[in-house]
Formats: structure tokens, sequence, C-alpha cells
């Protein structure tokens, strides 16, 4: 599943890459909706965080693969969990 995974990821990257282009020539209605799919992709990381951790992952391995220390991954969506009541 992996593999398929990183393919779908990497199209994924591509079509973003690709929006920014077309954006580039577009108006401004165009950027407005390019700059709040930043929320949709935050709200996408965060739900992939909290099925990590759900799942057994540390928050080690988190922050590892978000280039961050355990400690800040737990700062950037540990608390969010706990505020939430999730943890």
């Amino acid at each position: 599943m992996s593999v398929e995974t990183m393919s779908w990821l990497g199209m994924l990257r591509r079509m973003i890459r690709a929006a920014g282009r077309r954006v580039a020539e577009a108006d401004e209605p165009e950027l407005a909706t390019l700059l709040a799919l930043r929320d949709e992709l935050d709200a996408a990381i965060a739900s992939a965080v909290d099925g990590q951790h759900a799942s057994g992952r540390s928050w080690e391995a988190i922050g590892k693969a978000a280039g961050l220390t355990r400690q800040g991954a737990f700062q950037r969506w540990g608390q969010r969990r706990t505020n939430k009541g999730i943890a």
C-alpha cells in the first residue's frame, strides 16, 4: 500500500505545482481559492498525524517524518488532540 500511496502523493505534488503555475496567470479569485487549499492541507496533515499516533506511532517517529523533535511534534499536534479530549 505504501508504494501506491507514494505514487498518489507524487501525483498530488505535481498537481499542486501545476495549480501554482496556472494561478500565476489567473485572477484574484483563483489565488484566493489556492490559498484556501492551505487550510485543507493543514487539516489533512492533522488527520494523518492523528491516525498515525492512534495506530501506535510515537511522537518521535512522527516528529522525524515532519523534520521536528518528539517534543516539537507533540507541541504542534499532540496538544491539539489533548485539547479536543482525544489523547
